[in-house]
């Protein structure tokens, strides 16, 4: 049923104008500088090379056509692993979080959410202290009042608890805020978001991701989860220096972390697969000629939906104008939209240039504090010349 409500909604919107599909080509005939590129890219293959970064990908696009796509570095520890391509794997870490939003977004298009009901009118049991006033839309924007992770995080990660359990417990977790009257980077909203998408389609939300995102853009390197693949098949996580036995048991190169398709971090995708998704954003909804979101939808994603508070987000996606959580770069414009990802990783789009950039590593954001996003993000926005 779902499937059909989406396909009328699809097949209703007309496409009035041709848009951009991504393809190869020389970054004159996109208007960027072509040095300029290969500067950002240098400063990606220097880190490698010199040994900072075991493994990085970056791919740059404008008005559809890809002007830098490379990578660097090995797939795994060992020195004579597989190379690093374009089309490796990586572990996505939050850019995660606006994927689940556009599997709300989905069934908001289809008028199966709306994004000002309370949470509980699709999730019953998530009542009493303040949880009636949480609307779905402040599991997107980051205004719910729920916690980042759980007071219980580590120890139902130790226990290898399923994502069910963390679901229980997020329903009935206590609110570090009011809803609404601040802002704070929640994890577990998103784990709920991602909870609405289940219940409301009657489908698992990595399956959901796979049919309604994935499949219909070429996404065919993207999963929520393993999607079958085993971990060596992706590029390796670099481990916090944590606690050895822990990091062996749930970090982020076990089966247990990469398989469970924890909405708010468990994506595994491609510099080109993120590109696509971005291109159609862009695109206001529409790639290769079919229509995935309405304009509105993109619109409502990528606009501000936290006025008068000092952390602008979209729906899913954070903002670069936000002080705090955007790692693009100083160069964009305001309108630019992406998400950073903890095990170095970061995509974004900006509509006034037109340009979207995709920079995968496997460093953790926490070594230098994602400046090594921000600097190549500088040196690709600074390529744009017309």
């Amino acid at each position: 049923m779902l499937g059909r409500v989406i396909l009328i909604f699809v097949l209703g919107g007309a496409i009035s104008a041709a848009q951009p599909l991504l393809r190869p080509a020389e970054p004159a005939a996109a208007g960027m500088s072509a040095q300029q590129l290969q500067a950002a890219a240098a400063i990606l293959e220097r880190e490698v090379r010199e040994g900072r970064v075991p493994a990085a990908a970056i791919l740059v696009a404008r008005g559809g056509r890809i002007v830098l796509n490379q990578a660097y570095g090995r797939m795994g520890r060992q020195a004579g692993s597989a190379p690093v391509t374009p089309e490796s794997v990586f572990l996505l870490a939050s850019i995660s979080k606006p994927v689940t939003a556009c599997a709300v977004m989905r069934l908001v298009d289809a008028g199966r959410i709306s994004l000002d009901d309370p949470a509980s009118h699709y999730l019953p049991e998530f009542k009493g202290d303040g949880r009636e006033e949480i609307r779905v839309r402040d599991l997107l924007r980051h205004t719910s009042g729920l916690p980042d992770m759980l007071p219980e995080n580590i120890e139902l990660r130790r226990a290898h608890a399923p994502l069910s359990e963390f679901v229980r417990r997020a329903l009935t977790t206590p609110l570090i805020y009011k809803p609404r009257t601040g802002f704070a980077y929640q994890s577990m909203g998103i784990l709920l978001a991602g909870e609405i998408v289940e219940r409301v389609s009657g489908m698992r939300l990595r399956d959901f991701m796979k049919q309604e995102i994935f499949e219909p853009l070429g996404m065919k390197s993207s999963s929520l989860g393993l999607g079958g693949r085993a971990i060596d098949d992706t590029v390796f996580c670099c481990e916090p220096q944590g606690d050895p036995a822990d990091e062996a048991r749930f970090g982020p190169n076990t089966q247990y972390w990469r398989d469970m398709g924890h909405p708010w971090g468990g994506m595994h995708s491609t510099t080109g697969d993120l590109a696509r998704l971005l291109q159609m954003m862009l695109n206001e909804g529409v790639y290769a000629g079919r229509r995935l979101f309405s304009r509105a939808a993109v619109r409502a994603m990528t606009r501000n939906q936290n006025p008068g508070t000092r952390t602008p987000w979209g729906l899913g996606w954070a903002l670069a104008e936000s002080p705090v959580w955007a790692f693009f770069g100083e160069l964009v414009s305001p309108d630019t939209f992406g998400h950073v990802g903890a095990t170095g990783t970061v995509a974004w789009a900006d509509p006034a240039t037109g340009t979207l950039c995709v920079i995968l590593t496997n460093r953790s954001v926490s070594a230098d504090g994602g400046r090594l996003l921000r600097v190549v993000s500088n040196a690709v926005a600074a390529a744009v010349e017309q």
